[in-house]
């Protein structure tokens, strides 16, 4: 029950700061034009087919589903690196269990120490803390926060990633080690092994989201901010062609006129 607050934490954090509201924004802006450009009717009629009524909106529909793509990786990832927290919480009580089980043997010093030193290893880490630090600080930092900051993210995963191969190597030592034969279930090489797999398959899962979320960040982008096909550049010149088709002073234009875009 404990962790629970953490788990929602770590959601929370998410959800509130990958909203992306700025191509949501954009998104939006987009829909409205369209929609102005579609009610004045059969004499919006622009010769070039990317800006013609029913182009726009096929091109808004695939805005739409990108966006959405983005959205559900983001919910991925979030759940994968919910998930990882979850399963490495546990480790370091447990390796401190393990090396006073180790200690209760009649292994030698040396080797108990060896075993301290990749212990130390394990628990020293916090992979997760910077980043949720850096979340909490900066409220509108998008979850271009988590995988829009290579730095950041590659720092998250090489700690977990030496957490994971100093756990890898301090089984190494127990495994080799006859004389640690421990009665409890969870201590025994076996289960060990077991949880390292489970916690290397959980570090996959990450990396697998992060991955995907940044191509559906890379789809979006091309389709939003492509300098000559995306959403704004057909924004610019549906407006040209308003203009001239209405008058720089007329209703027509100032209504879509009005409507602002920017990159993000």
């Amino acid at each position: 029950m404990r962790l629970l607050p953490r788990i929602l934490t770590i959601n929370k954090l998410a959800m509130a700061s990958t909203s992306e509201t700025g191509h949501a924004k954009n998104l939006a802006n987009f829909d409205a034009l369209t929609t102005n450009v579609s009610n004045f009717g059969a004499i919006f009629n622009p010769s070039k087919a990317a800006i013609k009524v029913t182009a726009l909106q096929t091109y808004a529909t695939s805005c739409h589903n990108s966006l959405t793509g983005v959205n559900t990786a983001i919910a991925a990832y979030g759940n994968a690196v919910a998930a990882r927290e979850i399963a490495y919480n546990p480790v370091s009580k447990l390796v401190t269990r393990i090396i006073n089980a180790l200690k209760a043997t009649d292994v030698p010093e040396q080797v108990i120490e060896n075993a301290k030193t990749f212990a130390r290893k394990i628990q020293g880490s916090r992979a997760s803390a910077k980043i949720k630090a850096n979340l909490a600080s900066d409220p509108n930092a998008s979850i271009e926060a988590i995988p829009a900051e290579p730095r950041q993210i590659s720092a998250s995963q090489m700690s977990y990633d030496s957490r994971l191969d100093n756990l890898e190597k301090l089984i190494k030592v127990l495994a080799s080690n006859p004389l640690y034969a421990p009665n409890e279930n969870d201590l025994k090489v076996s289960a060990l092994t077991a949880l390292y797999n489970d916690l290397k398959s959980k570090n996959s899962a990450v990396v697998l989201a992060a991955a995907q979320l940044g191509s559906a960040r890379i789809a979006r982008n091309e389709l939003f901010y492509n300098p000559s096909t995306g959403m704004l550049a057909l924004v610019a010149e549906v407006k040209a062609y308003v203009k001239s088709l209405f008058g720089a002073t007329s209703p027509q234009y100032k209504q879509i006129s009005s409507l602002k875009f920017k990159y993000n």
